[in-house]
């Protein structure tokens, strides 16, 4: 069931990015919500933000280490606890995500454009997205686990 939330994911930020790249031009942007909220079309060729610019072999390697990582933990660590196993297929879903577009397009699409109080927070995307989440929901699932731990 996990491994169904990792493959949603990954469809849902392919799909979108497809949608980007097919109808809009690099650097085309429309406002879905004035000052808040645009679908901007965007490429990134290194990591958050444009770090290390061009370093695919890095990329490609961290990626693997991460995936096996990832899997490993569902299979051990994560057993009999739920919030922790769906913490970490979103994780799973989002290196995936961006990992197919480095592999494929040889750079990653970006189209989600953000202004949080003035600030016009860097453009990303579904798989970067998944990534926040699923790393916020481990350090609950985290917490939570320490605590069951404390009390026991």
């Amino acid at each position: 069931m996990y491994y169904v939330l990792t493959l949603l994911v990954i469809l849902l930020d392919q799909w979108t990015k497809w949608l980007i790249v097919a109808s809009m031009e690099m650097g085309e942007s429309v406002k879905v919500m004035n000052d808040i909220f645009h679908i901007t079309s965007h490429r990134n060729r290194g990591a958050a933000w444009g770090m290390l610019e061009g370093q695919f072999w890095l990329f490609y390697i961290i990626t693997a280490v991460v995936v096996v990582a990832l899997v490993y933990f569902m299979q051990t660590e994560a057993k009999g606890k739920p919030l922790m196993k769906t913490s970490l297929a979103i994780l799973l879903g989002g290196a995936i995500g961006n990992f197919i577009d480095r592999l494929f397009r040889g750079e990653v699409v970006d189209f989600i454009q953000t202004f949080i109080f003035g600030y016009h927070f860097p453009i990303f995307n579904i798989a970067d997205a998944a990534l926040t989440i699923g790393v916020l929901l481990l350090f609950g699932a985290m917490f939570i686990e320490d605590q069951k731990r404390k009390r026991e």
